[in-house]
């Protein structure tokens, strides 16, 4: 593994203070937008602080969302997606159990874009579409409210970082927002990694469940990996383990810290910019302590097309849906391995490796 040079400094992810973002044009959004932009080529990590009250995860919202770890059994295996219960409908929405035997070790729920948008259009026939299982008011009384609050933040959020994206990259600053508009599949996740057992290594790929890091030899929760979409937006707890693999090949530390986002970028954006957002590799080192997080997901529609950037020297490509490179990509992943079958792609022949051309 590569390793800093002798005295150069330690790379860090940046703290980048985003209020100017939703103040209006200006010279601090101007240098706001720059900052963004030198962050996500740079490194394609960063963290967002000075969040409008709508927008930021405080420990109280943090907490709200966080009691469905506390329902009983029974409620959470209602809940399971088909994977785990065959007998029930639901394929991409829903509670995934930790599984033993698997470099990943968590557990949570896939929450769409239903929770927050009562309009969002259910299509039977696509899985991508289907509407989010959710506990009963009386289960978690006020639950569903703070799920709802909580989206609509990350969509605001996400939206104006993706404005502020489009201006940095010199392209009309509603690019993104028509394919971003409600109705997209945004997954709002609720995580929680229990600290590992025996039992649940027994069997773990050891090159991906152990690594050596500072003279330690440590398990992981959450498998090296690249998000496959636009841009992910993370709310950690105090319990600390997510790193990021900086261009030198060093693993950074991202530090939690009190009503801040950490933003990270997909391989998608990352090929349909041609590079000038940087989708990073990063992994959740585990620890004797149970760590909770909550991640948005930020999705396009399922029949927006993906369609070559007015980039000067950006990728050519043929438009394509993208809910067929969603379920393409997704189904490479552990929670829903196995699935590929359950949709029908919207265009056929259909790759997601090819549908975008660096």
């Amino acid at each position: 593994m590569a390793v800093p040079a002798a005295g150069r400094a330690r790379a860090t992810i940046p703290s980048i203070p985003v209020a100017a973002l939703f103040q209006g044009p200006g010279p601090a959004r101007d240098r706001c937008d720059a900052a963004l932009l030198d962050a996500a080529s740079a490194v394609g990590f960063l963290t967002v602080t000075g969040l409008p009250a709508g927008c930021a995860p405080t420990a109280t919202a943090r907490a709200d969302l966080a009691r469905i770890f506390a329902t009983g059994e029974a409620v959470r295996r209602r809940l399971w997606r088909r994977k785990f219960a065959p007998a029930h409908p639901n394929v991409y929405r829903g509670w995934f159990p930790a599984q033993n035997g698997a470099a990943t070790y968590k557990e949570g729920i896939d929450l769409g874009p239903d929770v927050a948008h009562a309009d969002f259009r259910v299509d039977p026939g696509d899985p991508l579409t289907e509407p989010t299982p959710l506990p009963s008011e009386a289960e978690l009384p006020g639950w569903r409210a703070a799920v709802a609050r909580y989206y609509r933040g990350m969509e605001s959020l996400a939206g104006a970082l993706a404005r502020a994206l489009a201006r940095g990259l010199a392209v009309p600053e509603q690019t993104f927002d028509a394919i971003f508009e409600q109705g997209g599949l945004s997954t709002l996740r609720l995580i929680r990694y229990p600290p590992r057992t025996a039992e649940s290594l027994a069997g773990a790929p050891e090159a991906d469940t152990w690594v050596e890091h500072e003279g330690r030899r440590r398990y992981t929760i959450g498998v090296a990996h690249v998000d496959s979409g636009c841009m992910t937006l993370l709310a950690q707890d105090g319990a600390g383990g997510l790193q990021a693999r900086a261009p030198d090949g060093a693993w950074l530390d991202v530090p939690p810290a009190a009503a801040a986002v950490v933003v990270n970028f997909g391989a998608l954006l990352a090929r349909w910019t041609g590079g000038r957002i940087r989708a990073t590799e990063h992994r959740v080192l585990g620890a004797d302590r149970e760590r909770c997080a909550i991640a948005f997901f930020y999705e396009p529609c399922v029949d927006a097309l993906i369609a070559p950037l007015p980039l000067a020297g950006g990728p050519s490509f043929e438009p394509f849906p993208y809910g067929d490179y969603l379920w393409e990509t997704v189904t490479q992943f552990v929670e829903f391995r196995g699935l590929a079958s359950a949709r029908t792609p919207r265009r056929r022949p259909f790759s997601a490796t090819a549908a975008v051309r660096s």
